[in-house]
């Protein structure tokens, strides 16, 4: 077995969801639970089949954010993977909803920070491992930092 790091390509730092689901029935699926979550929501999804014809399924509302999605989906190659790039949104905003999605399994992360994932490869078969999601911490917030936190969750309107 190999272990490789794949960088995600995200030029313009955007909210992405990595996660694994079973079936290209998900495509669909997402499609339709963000649409109807978030009115004139900016997307781009892609899916990794890992059978039949294992090809890269996609779908979105923004054709930029689509051809990034399926880039970096055919990138990571790792079977049933997919990626979900935002824009207008946050995953904060969908995530419960995509939980919903009977076919998605679970999630890998949802960032915004430079991320790379970490794959196993043995022959034709390639899986996530895990992911490095930004950077490493430096010290321990203050209180001045805890303020900032928290005014800054009141400022874009998540507290009270």
């Amino acid at each position: 077995m190999e272990i490789k790091i794949v960088g995600i390509e995200n030029p313009e730092g955007l909210n992405l969801v990595l996660g694994q689901s079973h079936f290209i029935k998900t495509v669909d699926d997402v499609y339709e639970a963000l649409v109807s979550t978030v009115p004139g929501i900016k997307f781009g999804f892609a899916f990794c089949e890992s059978s039949d014809k294992r090809l890269v399924r996609y779908t979105g509302t923004d054709d930029g954010l689509i051809e990034l999605a399926k880039k970096n989906a055919l990138n990571i190659g790792a079977g049933h993977s997919f990626i979900l790039f935002l824009k207008d949104a946050y995953p904060i905003n969908i995530l419960r909803t995509l939980r919903s999605v009977p076919e998605i399994v679970g999630f890998y992360c949802a960032s915004a920070n430079p991320v790379k994932v970490v794959i196993a490869e043995e022959g034709e078969q390639r899986g996530i491992l895990g992911v490095l999601d930004g950077l490493k911490p430096v010290d321990v917030e203050d209180e001045e930092a805890i303020k900032e936190r928290k005014d800054f969750l009141r400022e874009i309107g998540y507290k009270i």
